[in-house]
Parts: structure tokens; sequence; C-alpha cells
């Protein structure tokens, strides 16, 4: 698979206004923004994020091209495009247009799949949908627009919330969802996955000992161990210090909240020890990070 960009890079390829966006409230796994564009001739890298176009101003000719043929569809107010992850797409329009991107990261398409199905999920892709006439899609990248536009009370609450619609929406609508056969070892249960992921997002902000999360689950060190590897793909201390970094990455799109209590609303040992951590996952420091998300 070909290297992906991030909606952080999609300006590159995709020259426009950007008149609204989202990030720096720190939503979680959703993110909205809005665009003004003339006409454009662009072909754009596959996304990581699963991405949802909704048509406000406008109307013109759409042409996209991702893994077969072209196709072609009139684009108006009201109506919607998709775009799986990681797929290459080839777009062209003729007319100026102002459109919302809703952006799903894999990670929360994944998580309200495998909650839908009780299963575990290997892949999910999203069918090639140029235009669709749907309101329920378009209502809520309309209520996350206005809502990235206020930032009202509960406004994270209120983001989770649609962000979850939205998955559920897509997968009864637009997905082919390939699923894992069981581990022949005997991994952990879709249950005890759920419980432990839960049970790490909200102890997050302490010191979680490997026994500690083995008694979630009434198993010994040892053996919780080899599960674990084989169905979250790493170690636990692994997967605990990529949640610690996700959660400092959503937190440093703010301004208001000092690096030093981001560490330890993350569980980092200290500022030094969430530098450290940033350094080798990232290459970037806390501090080089937030400026490159709020410029």
């Amino acid at each position: 698979m070909n290297d992906v960009i991030t909606p952080d890079d999609l300006p590159a390829w995709v020259p426009g206004e950007s008149t609204l966006d989202s990030a720096p409230l720190g939503w979680e796994g959703v993110r909205i923004r809005r665009w003004r564009y003339t006409a454009l001739d662009i072909a754009v890298p596959g996304l990581s994020d699963y991405m949802v176009v909704a048509y406000k101003r406008g109307t013109t000719l759409m042409n996209r091209r991702c893994t077969g043929d072209w196709r072609n569809e009139h684009v108006a107010p009201g109506c919607v495009s998709v775009l799986t992850h990681a797929a290459q797409s080839h777009w062209r329009w003729s007319e100026d247009i102002e459109v919302v991107h809703l952006y799903l990261s894999p990670t929360s398409v994944a998580r309200i799949a495998a909650d839908a199905y009780d299963r575990h999920i290997r892949d999910i892709e999203l069918h090639d949908v140029l235009r669709a006439d749907d309101p329920v899609l378009g209502g809520i990248a309309e209520c996350l627009e206005r809502e990235a536009d206020g930032d009202g009370v509960g406004s994270r609450l209120y983001a989770d919330a649609l962000r979850n619609q939205a998955c559920v929406h897509i997968l009864r609508r637009y997905a082919n969802v390939v699923f894992r056969e069981p581990t022949r070892s005997g991994g952990l249960s879709r249950a005890r996955c759920r419980m432990l992921a839960e049970y790490i997002d909200e102890n997050l902000d302490r010191a979680i000992s490997l026994q500690e999360l083995a008694s979630v689950v009434q198993l010994s060190a040892f053996h919780f161990t080899r599960k674990f590897r084989a169905e979250f793909g790493r170690p636990p201390h692994a997967y605990v210090m990529d949640k610690r970094v996700e959660r400092a990455k959503a937190q440093l799109g703010r301004r208001d909240i000092p690096l030093k209590a981001i560490a330890a609303a993350c569980g980092f040992a200290d500022q030094s020890h969430m530098t450290r951590i940033f350094r080798r996952a990232l290459g970037v420091t806390p501090a080089e990070f937030r400026r490159s998300k709020i410029g």
C-alpha cells in the first residue's frame, strides 16, 4: 500500500480556502472542515481517514476515478460523496463550490463496527460512491459544522455522539466489512477486548501495571501478555503508551492547556517523559507538534 496523507496534508494536493476547522477542539476520531474551491483537476494520494464530502453551495459536474473507470455525476447542495481510507483518487470539476469534509478515523470506525457486529474487524472499505442523496449523513455533517462554529456546552460529548451515529450509518449503507478469523492460540474475546480498552481509557491519567490489566480479565500476567499481543498487535505497555500519545495529540490542539498539565492528564511521568515519548513516536517534541497544529 502506498503511503497515505493526513487531512492536514490535503491542502497541498487540493488547494482551497478553509473557512472552518474543528481540529483545535480536540474531538476524538472525527473532524470537520469547510472549504471553498474553484475549478480543479487534481490527483490525490490515499487519505488516512475515511472522508465524506457534503456539498453546501454551488452545482457542478463532478468527475472522479478511484480504482476503476471515471465516474461522472452532477453534485449540488444536499448530496454527499464518500471515499474510503487509503484510496488514491482523481477529481475534476469546473465550477466554484463550497463543501464540508467530514473525516472519520479508521480506529473509530473499526471500534464502532466491532461493537455493532460483536466480532473482530480486519478491514472496512467504503463503496465507491460519488453522489448519494443522503439527508442523514448530510445532516450529521451540518450538525458537526455548527458545533465547530459554536463549541457549546457538552461539545465533546455531542461530537462523540454524532461521530458514532455517522459510523453506524456508514456501516449500514456504504461499507464492506471483512471480519478477522479467531486466533488459533485462543485470543481474548470481543467483550474482554472492549473491557480492557475502556479500562485503559478511563485510567490513562495514572500508571497502569501489567498485573492490574491482567486482573481485569482474570488472567495471569504471562497468559495475558500473549493473548493481548495476539488481539491488539502489540504488547500492553506499547498499546498504553500509544493511547497516551493519542490523547496528548488531541489536547495539544488547544492553546489553553499547559504542556505540564497535558503530561499529567495523559499519564506521563512528567513533561520531559512526554517529550521523550513524542520524539520517539513522532520525531517532534510536544511543543513542535502544537505549533504545527495551531500555526
